[in-house]
């Protein structure tokens, strides 16, 4: 953890010199209109002083860092819960130059972009110590290393094969990350990798931009997703729309197949029954998309359709069609495929079939189906345990012998995780739970509380 505490000092101070020098002010004047000891303050700009929390705030305003300064003081491991100790960087970008010093571009929480220059050797000591995890690959740590995944990000051999793997493994460790996180935590630093991975693409030559092509399929609908669940479907759309493209460009029939299931789910969120059963059963007939798992995916969401639509007969032969294709292809799947679908086997079809039960009426299967998917669900998964007990909140009361007050003890627990992740769809889950309380259990035990929570979500 010492090693954490001095690659803090060090970029807090390197911050704080050029954020200083920027603004025109020298150390006395800074530390005069911060109301911070001048010695101290030195102090902090050779990295040899962490500034207390509470006086961070006016050296922020002072500089108008715009919450910079304030976040990288509390990435200090001292200042931090065990959960979140791996917390980053704001490092938007790096780039080098043919000399010894590299500029990273580092966001601000209001926006902003402020460049900060380097040594090679202090990068080097920054890759250690594992503050650009979000930027760089978690084996890089030595100046060398950094140098070549910098000049990839520079716009130089942008079809570099082991940067390009680097980002395909990042994107692997956001999926895992959303379970925990949530979208809140993740869109923005995702968008900043599509928007690195796009100008590598237009510094490729365009007969050689197929690999980079592929990442940002999947990263496209990544973001897509990551939309979707803060409840924005016309971002989610758009850019669905935009990772097809670029898997059409690659002749990658598999992820536009599955971009089409992924549009078919945003459909659910509409309502909109006949999109979700044309969209899922269009995947099946992309050319060349004939994955056994893919079709028994798009199989599971042309049923939840039909279960929307009213229809319970074919609800449940499309959910035998994609069980059966599971079960006899259990480790059917292409390394390129998307992520999800590396995860995808009988136990998600068993979860994502619940809200189909339920609306064929079938709430007691619902039920079952939910609390073993909470059981098998690791507590430090928060948005994935958020989501589900919302489900199951709302599922107890449809059931033939309701349970108010259990479903209020779910949604109050899952209220939490909304607050954290920015999950819409736990938000979406926890406002019909209110109102079918308001409507049916007006006075049960701690529905005001539970109503209260929820309207605090805004």
């Amino acid at each position: 953890m010492e090693a954490d505490s001095d690659a803090v000092r060090h970029v807090f101070g390197v911050v704080l010199h050029h954020l200083r020098t920027e603004a025109g002010m020298s150390l006395r004047a800074l530390a005069a209109q911060a109301r911070y000891d001048y010695t101290r303050l030195c102090r902090a700009e050779h990295g040899e002083h962490l500034p207390a929390t509470e006086w961070v705030q006016g050296i922020d305003t002072a500089l108008n860092a715009g919450g910079l300064l304030k976040l990288l003081r509390s990435l200090a491991p001292a200042d931090m819960a065990p959960a979140k100790r791996r917390t980053i960087l704001p490092l938007a970008g790096l780039h080098t130059d043919d000399g010894d010093s590299v500029t990273l571009e580092l966001q601000t929480p209001d926006g902003r972009t402020v460049l900060v220059k380097l040594s090679r050797r202090q990068l080097g000591e920054l890759m250690a110590s594992g503050l650009l995890r979000t930027v760089l690959p978690a084996g890089v740590t030595d100046p060398d290393q950094a140098d070549r995944v910098a000049k990839v990000l520079a716009g130089e051999n942008a079809v570099d094969s082991q940067a390009l793997d680097y980002f395909g493994r990042l994107l692997n460790e956001h999926f895992t990350a959303d379970k925990m996180l949530g979208p809140r935590q993740l869109i923005g630093t995702t968008l900043a990798q599509i928007r690195v991975l796009d100008r590598l693409r237009r510094t490729a030559p365009p007969d050689n931009t197929a690999p980079v092509l592929r990442l940002l399929a999947q990263y496209g609908e990544f973001a897509g997703w990551l939309h979707q669940d803060l409840g924005d479907t016309t971002a989610a759309r758009y850019w669905s729309d935009r990772a097809s493209q670029w898997a059409q460009a690659t002749g990658d029939y598999a992820t536009v197949a599955y971009l089409m299931i992924r549009k078919s789910n945003i459909a659910l969120l509409d309502n909109d029954a006949r999109d979700v059963i044309e969209l899922a059963a269009g995947a099946r007939r992309v050319p060349r998309a004939t994955s056994p798992r893919l079709h028994a995916l798009a199989l599971q969401q042309e049923a939840r359709g039909w279960a929307l639509y009213g229809d319970a007969t074919r609800f449940q032969r499309k959910l035998e069609d994609a069980f059966t294709l599971l079960r006899d292809h259990p480790a059917d799947v292409d390394p390129d495929a998307p992520v999800y679908l590396h995860q995808y086997n009988l136990n998600e079809l068993e979860e994502q079939s619940a809200g189909g039960y339920r609306a064929c009426g079938q709430a007691a299967t619902a039920v079952r189906i939910l609390e073993g998917k909470i059981k098998a669900t690791g507590e430090h998964l928060r948005r994935d345990q958020g989501h589900l007990q919302a489900k199951l909140a709302n599922t107890v009361l449809a059931t033939k012998e309701p349970e108010p007050e259990r479903a209020i003890a779910l949604g109050m627990r899952s209220v939490s995780a909304a607050h954290l992740t920015g999950s819409a769809r736990i938000g979406e889950e926890l406002r019909a739970l209110d109102t079918l309380l308001a409507a049916r259990f007006p006075t049960a035990p701690g529905r005001r509380e539970l109503h209260e929570a929820v309207a605090a979500l805004g």
